[in-house]
């Protein structure tokens, strides 16, 4: 495929289809004409407040440099968020996403981070967005944008609304003339694990390697933006992100329904996952593509499906993106409704999407084994080759070809973590993986939250995944803690579903059915909630917090 820029590739679907649905949110349902008339406006706004590009790439930039302002969306979801980076990418300066869970300081390590010269952020988040401003000198445009909170306009804000209706919505054809692949889009991590780090991506990359930038069917990409658009004048399909936006896989998912000419249909309810909320809308939007997190928002979805009477004849997949599905909760799914495919998508913020699962009803589901995608790979230990399939190192998960630059300001890590190997430029975000002689991916997990515990490593998703299989088990989450006979070793901590009662020998009984008797935790923390991002993902540094100050919790012997 030539490459592309992701406001170009939305203007040309907006001419061939202005009267179709392109966003629908409460009671607003925008076309493709009335959300490329908004965005043109915000970025007519955001030149005239002295926002866009400052350099090219091609003047010399390193991998870990960006020569665009960036513009911070610190918003929950809505048509607002998605204009926003459109009309962004049209000015020529680069949205970011930013976690609205984030206190004061954390919102400063980021902000400062990412030199955000500018902030769209809903009236929420207006309290602690104004207790970090004094060390935000850089901070300049700040655009609100009213909720239910009722707060007022913060000083020096302008009402995001008010900004769209003044701007004009004719863009300057030297504007349009200049736009390029190979303006960014940046991605922050979650830092669940560490701190967040903005992963910065060529538009022409991540269009191919997660925007829609693939045909259905060959994964080929497409030989021309016109085939691109022939195809996207026959679609219409509706699609529904629940994840927040701070999440990559819901960007992805949007402008993928946006590349495909397709309707992004968004939850009413827009500060935690609401099943209900969910299921209202695919009976009454006719969703038939719906995407969430792993178990955190399947488990809920799939238990509100159980208990009521829902109308999900238009959905035709349940996509799971970020975290993998445990193999009973997709039975589960299957079962409550068979006429759907659920789709086990592999990625990260630093490959793009990899690779993929697909489980229909009437088959038996499985999890942690997918079928590859375009230029995913396993490279060893050592990094300095490719892995065949049926080799028997355990590698690391890589990807080629469509990959990021780097991370921004960082780059150390931008050398780490997208190597060279014989003049081919690699992603290696830290999974440990390897190929079967099928060619199937057999995933263990991130290397980041492994266990070395008695001379073994350990996965934590490997365990988790055997505890979920446990019909008792509402959540899990697994990570080690310091032990003098073994060095690290393994603790569960975990939810047990309402009115269910499970001994810890049933839920160990269980687990050993699925891992060897060594990667067994040596304890079991019970909680009444597992701490998780808003996007779904484990929050390993709280589970590693709750495992070395648990006092009087059952110990086993395991080992």
């Amino acid at each position: 495929m030539p490459d592309f820029n992701l406001a170009q590739v939305h203007e040309a679907v907006e001419c061939r289809v202005p009267d179709r649905p392109c966003i629908v949110f409460r009671d607003r349902s925008l076309s493709y004409r009335d959300v490329g008339d908004r965005t043109r406006r915000f970025a007519n706004a955001l030149r005239e407040r002295g926002l866009g590009l400052r350099f090219e790439r091609s003047e010399g930039l390193a991998n870990h440099e960006s020569g665009q302002d960036h513009l911070a969306l610190y918003l929950h979801n809505g048509n607002e968020y998605l204009e926003a980076m459109l009309g962004a990418y049209k000015a020529r300066v680069a949205p970011f996403n930013v976690n609205y869970r984030y206190v004061a300081s954390e919102l400063v390590y980021l902000l400062r981070d990412s030199n955000a010269r500018g902030v769209v952020f809903h009236s929420a988040f207006a309290p602690v967005l104004a207790a970090a401003r004094d060390e935000l000198p850089n901070l300049e445009v700040l655009f609100q944008v009213p909720d239910d909170s009722g707060n007022d306009l913060l000083a020096g804000a302008e009402w995001y609304e008010d900004v769209v209706d003044a701007a004009s919505p004719e863009l300057d054809e030297q504007l349009r003339a200049s736009w390029s692949p190979d303006d960014l889009y940046i991605l922050y991590t979650g830092g669940t694990t560490g701190m967040p780090k903005g992963v910065l991506w060529r538009q022409a990359d991540i269009l191919v390697a997660a925007m829609g930038g693939r045909q259905l069917g060959s994964g080929d990409e497409w030989p021309s933006l016109e085939d691109l658009l022939d195809t996207a004048e026959t679609g219409g399909a509706r699609m529904m992100p629940a994840p927040p936006f701070m999440h990559g896989a819901a960007h992805w998912m949007a402008f993928t329904a946006f590349t495909g000419g397709n309707t992004v249909v968004l939850p009413d309810v827009v500060d935690r996952f609401d099943p209900r909320d969910v299921l209202h809308h695919i009976e009454h939007s006719g969703v038939n593509v719906l995407l969430v997190v792993g178990d955190a928002f399947a488990r809920p979805l799939v238990e509100e499906l159980e208990r009521g009477s829902h109308n999900t004849s238009s959905l035709l997949a349940l996509a799971s993106g970020g975290a993998a599905l445990s193999a009973g909760v997709k039975q589960r799914l299957l079962a409550a409704v068979p006429t759907m495919l659920v789709l086990d998508g592999l990625g990260s913020s630093e490959t793009g999407a990899q690779a993929y699962q697909t489980s229909a009803a009437g088959q038996d589901a499985s999890t942690g084994s997918f079928s590859p995608g375009p230029g995913m790979c396993v490279l060893s230990d050592d990094l300095t080759a490719v892995l065949g399939a049926g080799h028997d190192e355990v590698g690391w998960l890589g990807q080629a070809g469509r990959v990021p630059l780097g991370y921004l300001g960082d780059p150390d890590k931008t050398v780490r973590t997208f190597p060279e190997i014989d003049g081919v430029r690699y992603a290696v975000p830290g999974d440990r993986a390897r190929l079967t002689a099928d060619g199937l991916l057999e995933l263990y997990g991130r290397d980041s939250v492994t266990i070395n515990s008695g001379g073994e490593k350990i996965f934590a998703e490997e365990v988790e995944a055997a505890f979920a299989a446990h019909p008792a088990v509402f959540d899990v989450v697994v990570c080690g803690r310091p032990s003098e006979r073994w060095g690290s070793e393994v603790v569960a901590i975990v939810r047990i579903a309402e009115g269910v009662e499970v001994t810890d020998d049933d839920l160990l009984a269980e687990a050993e059915r699925h891992i060897a008797r060594f990667k067994l935790p040596k304890a079991i923390l019970r909680r009444d909630r597992i701490e998780r991002s808003p996007t779904g993902k484990a929050d390993y540094r709280w589970a590693r917090d709750q495992a070395q100050a648990q006092t009087g919790d059952h110990t086993h012997s395991t080992g």
